[in-house]
């Protein structure tokens, strides 16, 4: 047998240098790459193979250095959710506190059915040197490590304790990363010694390797049954989730929606599958869902979900479909979510699934009465966005008109990044989105610090479009140094901060819980009450974002603002805009529900009454049975 000796990690390179994805007849590079950060655990081990690799042109497998471990991983999935899941980067840390700083964002991708191939160095395998600088110590047994912690948020996880080992390991991860059902964060822990050391590796190991991502075809019988179901209907809605987008199905789903007339609710990580404009669309749905949206929501007598998991954000909490007798037909390439809500399960690729779907409903449609009721609603939608974009709130602008002016400005094919804080809602029952990949907001984890790193992956994804990052102070304050990363591999990526000087959504939300807004304004401590309730901190993010290297623009109002972000958009370096938005509003009227659990019992007047709410709204939920 024709062999090479390499070291694990040498093998890993050049191995991870030759995997590549198909789909539909294109080809691609599976792991264009590898983020990290070195220490003790990694840098005689995969980051010697990198550089070898380099030096000697064995393997093609470019490394970027990241600021954050976490934010590596954050970029890693942004990038794969561009590339529809077909391309992931793989990131290396260190032993200990550089391996578990990429769990959160493992957990991430996971939650988001993302690939990602993290590759957290580990202890001694041989044991020789124990415990070993930042090894964690369990009386329990001696092959405990903190890597064990990314088993609950893996995919797939294994510990490569001898070099042989690499070889079932390493195909097992392809198969998990390009499995549109399995995929998400895909862990293979290296000990530290077992990463340099030799072996006498099979050369086919290092072959030419496609694999093949197939679109699972529907059976006709389920094809049938989920027709029959439509066909019945006389309030059908179609909620259009990540799938619809992962698989391309854009085109398929808008002709089925015009020659159906089922109106389209989105999800975020559905939003753009069907453009805003769309006679059909009708807004995002769910506890931040648009009026249009939940309005359909309660009278659909069948649902047809195309793609979705059914967050609770999506069916709010169980209560948006308010039809006692809602029947639900989900299309998914995943049984798991297929069959939710007692629902009829269609399991297939969503293009496929929805062409089979409009051959069975060939000459079927909703009522012109269901038609003119939806161009009702969206018109009355349309006036709410209107109103939201043009407050005139003073003195400090409210977030949606930023918002506003962020539409009126960026191109059809620019993305918008978010992820946590109040945003996400204003930007669901708000965006306007053409592009299925211009709407950019992860919403699965919600991850405050996923933005500035998401940014930065989603550039490398496509350098074609103008990236525009939203963050709020809260987000910034976790994680902004992937800036630094931008500038020094000359991307440009256009940052907005939006700074009000604490956590708008989770204050909103303790207020409207009787919490009072407790703990969630940045200010100093009060000697009086002991309190975080005095002035305003002296925080100058807009100078932490310079002195990380980017260019900083200021707006004090939305003309200002409109002004800036056009110059940013003209740019060529990483720009910020900095403006100050009002902490308390408004944000866009709330057309539904969110379970959060408030004291049953309390000495507050405010969170008394927040249980008398709370308990009403507990009325209206249910189990889709």
């Amino acid at each position: 047998m024709n062999t090479a000796r390499l070291t694990t990690a040498q093998a890993l390179v050049r191995f991870l240098a030759n995997q590549y994805s198909e789909r539909d007849g294109q080809e691609q590079r599976l792991i264009p790459g590898i983020w990290g950060i070195f220490g003790h655990g990694n840098v005689a081990g995969i980051g010697q193979a990198l550089l070898q690799a380099a030096a000697t042109q064995e393997a093609d497998l470019p490394y970027y250095l990241a600021r954050n471990e976490q934010g590596m991983v954050h970029a890693s999935v942004a990038y794969a959710k561009m590339r529809d899941r077909l391309a992931t980067f793989a990131c290396t840390a260190s032993t200990g506190p550089g391996s578990t700083n990429m769990i959160t964002g493992a957990a991430l991708a996971t939650t988001n059915r993302i690939p990602v191939l993290l590759l957290p160095s580990d202890m001694f395998a041989t044991r020789a040197a124990d415990p070993v600088l930042q090894q964690l110590e369990d009386a329990r047994g001696g092959d405990v490590t903190v890597n064990d912690a990314f088993r609950a948020v893996s995919k797939y996880f294994d510990r490569i304790s001898r070099p042989e080992q690499l070889i079932p390991a390493a195909l097992a991860a392809m198969r998990v990363l390009t499995d549109p059902v399995e995929t998400g964060a895909v862990t293979l822990a290296l000990p530290q010694d077992v990463q340099a050391e030799a072996y006498d590796w099979p050369v086919a190991f290092f072959r030419h390797r496609v694999w093949h991502v197939g679109r699972p075809v529907p059976e006709p019988a389920a094809v049938e049954r989920a027709a029959r179901l439509l066909r019945n209907a006389r309030r059908p809605l179609i909620v259009a989730g990540g799938g619809a987008v992962y698989s391309g199905a854009e085109t398929q789903l808008r002709a089925f929606a015009e020659a159906t007339g089922i109106p389209v609710a989105d999800t975020h990580a559905g939003k753009g599958a069907v453009a805003w404009d769309h006679p059909g669309a009708v807004g995002g749905i769910g506890s931040t869902g648009s009026y249009a949206a939940n309005e359909l929501a309660k009278e659909a007598d069948v649902v047809l979900g195309i793609g979705t998991r059914y967050s609770d954000f999506t069916t709010a909490s169980h209560t948006v479909f308010g039809n006692p007798d809602v029947t639900f037909v989900n299309l998914n390439v995943a049984r798991l979510d297929a069959v939710k809500h007692s629902a009829e399960p269609l399991v297939a690729d969503a293009r496929l699934g929805i062409q089979a779907l409009a051959g069975a409903l060939d000459g079927w449609e909703v009522s012109p009465a269901y038609r003119r009721r939806t161009r009702e609603l969206v018109a009355r939608n349309r006036e709410i966005e209107d109103e939201a974009f043009r407050l005139g709130h003073g003195p400090l602008p409210a977030q949606t008109e930023i918002l506003g002016a962020l539409n009126e400005v960026l191109d059809d094919r620019d993305v918008v990044i978010n992820a946590a804080g109040s945003m996400p809602g204003d930007l669901q029952q708000l965006w306007r989105a053409r592009d299925p990949k211009a709407y950019h907001v992860e919403y699965a984890y919600s991850c405050m610090g996923y933005e500035i790193a998401a940014g930065l992956g989603a550039k490398m994804a496509d350098p074609s479009r103008e990236v525009v990052v939203l963050v709020g102070d809260g987000s910034y304050l976790m994680m902004a140094q992937e800036i630094v990363t931008m500038v020094s591999e000359g991307l440009k990526v256009v940052i907005v901060l939006v700074q009000n000087h604490g956590f708008a959504s989770i204050g909103s939300l303790s207020e409207s819980l009787g919490s009072q807004r407790f703990g969630t304004r940045y200010r100093y401590r009060n000697g009086d009450s002991g309190h975080l309730d005095g002035d305003v901190l002296p925080v100058d993010l807009a100078a932490n974002a310079s002195s990380l290297g980017a260019d900083v623009l200021h707006a004090a109002s939305v003309e200002e603002f409109r002004s800036a972000l056009e110059k940013a958009k003209a740019a060529t370096r990483t720009t910020v805009v900095h403006v100050e938005t009002d902490l308390y509003g408004p944000n866009p009227p709330g057309h539904a529900w969110w379970d959060v659990p408030v004291s049953q019992t309390s000495a507050l007047d405010s969170t008394r009454t927040a249980y008398e709410t709370y308990a009403a709204h507990k009325q209206a939920q249910r189990h889709y049975l």
